[in-house]
């Protein structure tokens, strides 16, 4: 059985960025209708899938949160759930939940030229029914990973291993590790969150990693605020100075780890060392790349390097030999002794929940593609995908790029264009992804064959630069002469 609808915006995700997108269609009074299609059952995205104990943003909230929306909350890092019902009330506020079509997986998106719009072909998973959507504009809002699974390699032995072995993408609810002895695989922003937040229960937690990764403690709740408050100073002054003022740190450390990354070096692992103490080895803090090749791992209060004070947790560096009835064994010889293994080694990229996109009959691979401004995809007429920072906040991106593709929406509503297309010449393509020849983390690295490109120059290269963005996205003209309109009279 199958049904068909038409809207003239059919944006695929109902996370942070579709939520973002649907509010900036309304906000900007572009007068286009508009629908999300979201396979989970509820609003969130990343934000309603993870649930593993302690999970939280690793992005300040006043710049994780929306930019029309302001986070008036007192966390630096939010948790899970706080961000969760935050999304769900921008949803309710901008009346974008009615228009959210839930348990619909997008298995194919095919654009006609000949007759000027999208067909999008969903299977409602509850029921298995197929719906058909017609839209003359379609919006990639699923973020860059596959929802189904997380990377996980294949260790020797695990099947000697009689404990649990878990991967934080599907925590299983009902896993209980009070008084247990665990191990955590990994040494990202996932790993890090999981061993104070399981220490406080578990017998033990060992964070096992095969190379350290670059970590810095921000507090957890904004001391400036405070002041700020107790001076009498409105909320929404307070968000403006919060928010401008971490955007400014943000971009200034990343350009100083750039231009000179010994000196950044430095400045994270004196601050570590003033945390940890001289019980820890600091060879376990002391990665082999420059900061910022991969993205900076945050820690609210320092509660990693308390948990690691107190003893009970603790962290190794080296690599897996084998799984053992017992737990781990190590290339050093060494036994991890472990009743709960949790493989927290990352994300499996996928890009439009993987659904195929065609162009008149024409098979459109992402890798192949390169986003014109960060936003709109090479070739393809009528098509946006939303890709957030990977050196800031995810938000601050995806605000920019909504508000874009809404300027693009109310100029072609004004001078009669029915389609935009962004065409892009040999010679300004390249083979590096829009994450960045520097960024050298092991997901993104493993997702090259997948990822989109950027090109050689502007308006091809990504910028990753906030202030620069909001020249280039929001306030420079949107007739460039590379970016093409017809179907005006």
């Amino acid at each position: 059985m199958s049904r068909e609808r038409h809207t003239d915006v059919l944006i695929v995700g109902a996370g942070l960025s579709g939520i973002d997108v649907a509010a900036h269609l309304l906000r900007e009074d572009t007068g286009r209708s508009f629908a999300l299609l979201e396979r989970r059952r509820a609003i969130g995205g990343t934000w309603d899938l993870f649930r593993y104990p302690g999970i939280r943003s690793d992005s300040d909230m006043y710049t994780f949160g929306y930019g029309f929306r302001p986070w008036h909350g007192t966390s630096v890092l939010s948790d899970g759930a706080e961000i969760r019902r935050y999304l769900v009330d921008t949803a309710d506020e901008y009346g974008i939940t009615e228009k959210i079509h839930f348990g619909r997986k997008v298995v194919q998106a095919s654009w006609s030229g000949a007759t000027g719009q999208w067909t999008v072909t969903a299977v409602d998973e509850a029921t298995g029914d197929t719906e058909i959507w017609t839209s003359t504009f379609l919006v990639g809002a699923t973020g860059y990973y596959n929802y189904d699974h997380g990377y996980r390699p294949d260790f020797p032995g695990e099947h000697d291993f009689p404990g649990e072995i878990v991967h934080p993408q599907h925590w299983p609810a009902d896993l209980d590790y009070r008084d247990r002895r665990v191990v955590v695989i990994g040494s990202g922003a996932t790993a890090i969150t999981l061993v104070p937040a399981m220490a406080r229960d578990a017998a033990h937690v060992t964070m096992l990693q095969r190379s350290p990764t670059y970590i810095a403690s921000l507090p957890r709740t904004d001391p400036m605020a405070g002041v700020l408050r107790r001076l009498r100073m409105s909320k929404a002054a307070t968000y403006r100075l919060g928010r401008a003022r971490n955007i400014a740190l943000q971009q200034a450390f990343y350009k100083l780890s750039r231009a000179q990354p010994a000196v950044a070096r430095q400045i994270l692992l004196r601050a570590v060392r003033a945390q940890v103490g001289s019980r820890v080895d600091m060879k376990h803090f002391t990665p082999r790349y420059d900061p910022w090749d991969q993205r900076l791992c945050v820690v609210p209060n320092g509660d990693l390097f308390a948990a690691l004070r107190s003893g009970r947790a603790s962290i190794v560096t080296d690599r897996i030999e084998r799984f053992t009835a017992d737990g781990i064994r190590l290339a050093s010889g060494e036994e991890l002794p472990a009743d709960i293994v949790v493989v927290a080694t990352g994300l499996e990229v996928q890009m439009l929940g993987g659904a195929r996109i065609v162009v008149d009959g024409r098979d459109v691979a992402t890798h192949d593609a390169t986003l014109y401004k960060g936003t709109l995809v090479s070739d393809v007429p009528n098509a946006m995908i939303v890709l957030g920072y990977t050196n800031a906040s995810w938000t601050l991106k995806a605000d920019l790029a909504s508000a874009y593709f809404c300027r693009v929406l109310n100029l072609m509503r004004d001078r009669g264009y029915t389609r935009f297309v962004a065409h892009i010449a040999a010679a300004d393509r390249t083979d590096e992804s829009l994450m960045g020849a520097a960024l050298s983390s092991g997901y993104i690295r493993r997702g090259d064959a997948v990822m989109p490109r950027q090109g050689r120059r502007a308006p091809w290269k990504a910028l990753d630069d906030y202030p620069r963005d909001i020249r280039y996205l929001r306030n420079a003209p949107v007739e460039d002469g590379v970016l093409e309109f017809s179907g005006a009279d």
